[in-house]
């Protein structure tokens, strides 16, 4: 098992470019399946869960790879299996998006419940609930969940809660579907909006899309084509946090700061400089001292959950204290007993987590415990004195494209190393 070795103090210095998102990503290779003809994606990080994807596809029977170095063609044509086995899907939630696809194209998905980090109960009422009122018949039956649907038909569909995968799921399910699909109370992250417009890009008839209600006029078939992924707001947010944390002066690249304004906007009241281009974000933090913010998660356009562990690394270091209130997942907190292995000053009520800043951070050895809290540890320990290890980094693989080459060109210290038993 692979570690990360850290040796912090050294305030980031330089430019980054940023990957394509994961969360846009993986919806957009569960669409292939919709299309019997090639479909190439452009801008796709190679991530350990884009990797599981591509296998998961391949095990159905469709020729899915990395065909150029930030690239992925897909010909789902060839289908024969459209099955999702457990030892496949076991550690990748986003293994339930080809449910909705199988079913709309082939009338038949059996796959896998899924996995994931390990940050809460995710379940997936809402896209049965919506794929029964399309006229599916589903059962959960050893661990899968097996759908069969001669045609899906077009639904009014009003989510009980804003879900993302649901909303992809329901949505991809609905391009196929006979009639016309309204989706209320739909996700309005980025990576929503992107997945419908590829999909529309393949001749769906998608409406609405960046609001809570979609409209989606079924079509007969989609026809392949190209699409480039949008960048990875996660990832950009995480660079940005970690020159903050460690007072220093980033120029992040190919990236878009309306996908992320609100956490810009809590960097601003910290303390930090930004400027805001067209396709990068200047952070500049070694000039004031910077203030610790108090944050709620929440669905887009609020702060993202995915930033929550990172943020709160931040604060560690800052002025004053701060609350971090948790909406979206019950149990993602699991970081804060290694920050205090570190030094951090935090104490957790329920879903409420109050910070209050400390003078300095100290290296520790610290295990990740999901994807984000790596990233969450890594900015710690790039912030602290002296070494850290970090364990488990597997986590932190499923969603950054080697993140400790771009941070070593920032001027971090720091090397991936093969963990001694």
């Amino acid at each position: 098992m692979q570690q990360l070795k850290i040796i912090g103090g050294q305030a980031l210095s330089g430019e980054v470019a940023i990957s394509g998102a994961k969360n846009a990503v993986l919806p957009m290779l569960a669409a292939t399946l919709l299309i019997e003809g090639d479909t190439c994606l452009y801008n796709v990080a190679r991530l350990r869960d884009v990797h599981t994807f591509l296998q998961v596809l391949n095990e159905m029977g469709a020729r899915a790879e990395f065909s150029d170095e930030n690239q992925v063609c897909v010909n789902a044509k060839t289908i024969t299996n459209p099955v999702a086995p457990y030892d496949l899907v076991k550690t990748m939630r986003a293994s339930v998006l080809v449910l909705g696809p199988l079913l709309a194209r082939f009338g038949y998905a059996k796959v896998s419940l899924p996995g994931g980090c390990a940050i809460g109960a995710r379940p997936v009422d809402q896209h049965i609930k919506g794929l029964k009122a399309m006229g599916a018949d589903i059962a959960i039956v050893e661990g899968y969940i097996e759908a069969k649907a001669s045609k899906l038909k077009g639904a009014h569909i009003v989510m009980d809660t804003v879900t993302v995968t649901g909303t992809e799921n329901l949505m991809m399910a609905a391009v196929l579907a006979e009639g016309t699909t309204i989706l209320d109370n739909a996700a309005r992250e980025p990576e929503v909006s992107d997945l419908a417009h590829m999909l529309n890009q393949m001749g769906a008839k998608i409406s609405g899309i960046d609001t809570s209600t979609l409209t989606i006029e079924g079509v007969p078939s989609l026809h392949g084509g190209e699409y480039s992924v949008l960048p990875d707001r996660i990832e950009t947010g995480t660079h940005l946090l970690a020159a903050a944390a460690t007072r220093g002066e980033i120029t992040v690249r190919n990236t878009r700061s309306d996908l992320l304004e609100v956490v810009l906007e809590k960097l601003e009241r910290a303390g930090c400089a930004i400027k805001r281009g067209e396709n990068f974000i200047y952070l500049d933090a070694r000039h004031k001292p910077l203030q610790a913010i108090s944050v709620r998660t929440a669905p887009f356009p609020a702060f993202p959950t995915d930033m929550q562990a990172q943020f709160m690394a931040f604060n560690t270091l800052a002025q004053g204290s701060a609350t971090i209130v948790e909406t979206i997942f019950e149990n993602r907190f699991m970081h804060v007993p290694e920050l205090a292995r570190m030094g951090a000053d935090i104490s957790v009520d329920g879903q409420i987590a109050t910070i209050r800043g400390v003078s300095k951070l100290s290296g520790a050895r610290v295990m990740a415990t999901d994807l984000r809290a790596s990233a969450g540890l890594v900015i710690a320990a790039l912030a602290a004195e002296g070494e850290s290890i970090i364990d488990r980094i597997y986590h932190l693989d499923r969603g950054y494209d080697a993140m400790e080459v771009k941070l070593k060109a920032l001027g971090a210290q720091i090397e991936r190393l093969q963990e001694i038993s």
